[in-house]
């Protein structure tokens, strides 16, 4: 009866998110509703046919929520449900808090779930969880098979409750029982703010959750009366977006009352919002510039092309993500929720920045960005010219250093985590962050450790190699001279000493990082990328000439040619490296 019930329940919430789609006016209207209705009838009965008759027995939730996440992936990425045991997820997103233990999880491909990352403060941190910990099991629970997900699920709780972790810790024989209590675990979404330079005031902001305009707030106040900044950097580098009404908060801290920071505009007009700034400024005249990169997205987004658009700040860094798309959240039956895209945002000089094009896909489903060819100049209050599509664009353009493929799998490999755990575990202190620097006595451990852990990546230029001599061979080529293959071959044989030594710079400054984060937190890691960081360097440099400032939000004059239209120096690096990874929060 309760299998009946819950297929029941399935099958008409697959029915309302159909429905969902079919608000049009008129004609349009009636066809569509009477497509939709058509299609919900063949695939209730197709659900109750398959389970009814197939070969083997059918999980209808899982075949189910397969086709919901299909009809959704098939709009964008953005438009996801969430059932009832998953709202956590959606509540961590706009508020930054649930309760929980406070540590980024991560499970290994040979099994095991790992703490990774303890937040400074929190109950895992206090209870003296360490990075590289395997979770054995909570309280009665063994964890020994499960996913991160799972494990996630376990560590989160009421406030306030007790719990037991059985963990093992790097070389101890012995498993170490931990008692903790659950808290209510608010991130932070200002990681750091301070003094850099001469005068120039510094936040970081990770997100924007209904918190972070309160916290760039007290930030910035504090900054103003008790260390007596002359100007200001707002960094959203890597900044994933979150809150539209955050957004522009923070945007009317730095402008006059009133002003229209953003207008939403989709396919129902009654539902088109203007967000105007509706509390009195901070500071309206201070010198800024904003960072971003191929990261900062969404609200982030929001932020740094409006204050442009107001000529308020000057940009620095790399194009932004260009995600000009608005979600809202919908209720469902039996306590679900549906994120879905109801919108396209519109920053004051009436551009939409979005980046992909979804409603174009090619025959193969993929989805193409929208060529700069095909974008429109837009101006800001003074007259100068932006553009839409393909993200914000900043008026100082530093080029991004590229990840080799050899860092990205030092991480993900978890030799360097295994690495640095054993290296924190022989130190139980370090310098300070601005002190701190990796050797090169431990860059050469750390070569030799990945060694002996035989470890490997994979090799773009091997693959392409051997695609190319496949083509080759099937065309004739190779029975003329294949000397030219075993020659490419003998060349790209893996070498790791060459390999680590040819990125030395680049595989010292990750190694620092993750030190680092082991002593000083999230701020610490923070305060390590931030050394020898071009753009930081220049928005600093920008912010100490006012003559150039000044220049760069002016007027142009006729036949000028302004900084946001010249081509970046390629000559220029700069920029955090963002290493994107699965890991879950407990």
């Amino acid at each position: 009866m309760f299998k009946k019930v819950r297929r029941e329940r399935l099958i008409g919430l697959f029915c309302l998110l159909l429905l969902a789609g079919s608000i049009l006016p008129g004609q349009a209207q009636k066809d569509n509703r009477f497509e939709v209705s058509k299609n919900l009838d063949i695939f209730n009965a197709l659900v109750k046919e398959v389970e009814m008759f197939y070969v083997d027995s059918v999980d209808v939730e899982k075949t189910v929520r397969r086709g919901i996440n299909a009809m959704l992936s098939g709009l964008d990425p953005y438009t996801v449900y969430y059932p009832e045991q998953d709202m956590d997820e959606l509540k961590i997103m706009t508020t930054g808090e649930y309760g929980g233990i406070g540590s980024y999880i991560r499970e290994r491909k040979e099994g095991g779930v790992y703490i990774i990352e303890p937040f400074e403060g929190m109950p895992a941190a206090l209870a003296g969880l360490k990075a590289g910990d395997r979770i054995l099991a909570i309280d009665t629970v063994d964890t020994s098979n499960k996913t991160s997900s799972e494990v996630s699920e376990l560590l989160k709780g009421v406030p306030n409750t007790k719990m037991v972790l059985k963990i093992q810790r790097p070389n101890e024989k012995k498993p170490r029982e931990v008692e903790l209590v659950r808290k209510q675990i608010l991130v932070d979404q200002v990681t750091y703010y301070g003094v850099r330079g001469d005068g120039v005031g510094y936040i970081y902001l990770k997100g924007f959750t209904d918190k972070s305009a309160q916290e760039v707030k007290n930030a910035l106040e504090d900054l103003k009366k008790n260390h007596q900044i002359k100007s200001l950097i707002l960094d959203l580098r890597n900044n994933g977006g979150g809150l539209l009404e955050s957004a522009t908060q923070i945007v009317g801290m730095f402008v006059p009352k009133g002003k229209e920071v953003v207008s939403t505009k989709g396919k129902v007009s009654q539902w088109d919002r203007t967000y105007r700034t509706s509390n009195e400024p901070i500071d309206t005249i201070m010198p800024m510039a904003v960072l971003i990169n191929g990261n900062s997205a969404s609200a982030a987004e929001i932020v740094s092309g409006a204050l442009q658009d107001m000529d308020r700040a000057v940009l620095v860094g790399q194009r932004s993500y260009g995600k000009g798309l608005v979600q809202s959240t919908r209720e469902l039956p039996y306590e679900g929720r549906l994120k879905v895209t109801m919108s396209k945002y519109y920053i004051p000089s009436g551009r939409c920045i979005q980046q992909m094009d979804y409603s174009h896909r090619k025959a193969d489903g993929s989805v193409a960005a929208i060529p700069d060819s095909l974008t429109s100049v837009f101006y800001t209050s003074k007259g100068r010219p932006v553009r839409d599509g393909g993200g914000v664009r900043p008026e100082f353009e530093i080029e991004e250093e590229e990840m080799p493929t050899i860092m990205y799998y030092l991480v993900t490999d978890f030799v360097l985590v295994d690495f640095v755990t054993d290296w924190a575990q022989k130190h139980k202190t370090i310098p300070s962050v601005e002190e701190f620097t990796v050797s090169d006595e431990d860059f050469e451990t750390f070569k030799n450790y990945a060694k002996e852990k035989n470890f490997t990546y994979d090799r773009q230029s091997e693959k392409i190699l051997k695609n190319l001599k496949e083509v080759a061979q099937l065309e004739g080529y190779t029975d003329r001279d294949s000397t030219i293959f075993t020659e490419l071959e003998a060349r790209l044989t893996p070498n790791l000493d060459r390999d680590f030594d040819l990125y030395k710079d680049q595989i010292k400054k990750l190694l620092a990082s993750e030190i680092v984060k082991r002593y000083y937190f999230q701020k610490g890691e923070l305060l390590e990328s931030l050394k020898d960081d071009e753009v930081l360097d220049k928005a600093i440099e920008v912010l100490s000439n006012p003559e150039l400032y000044s220049k760069t939000l002016s007027t142009p004059e006729e036949g000028e040619t302004k900084p946001a239209d010249e081509k970046a120096d390629s000559s220029t690096k700069g920029g955090d490296i963002a290493y994107v990874f699965d890991q879950t929060v407990g």
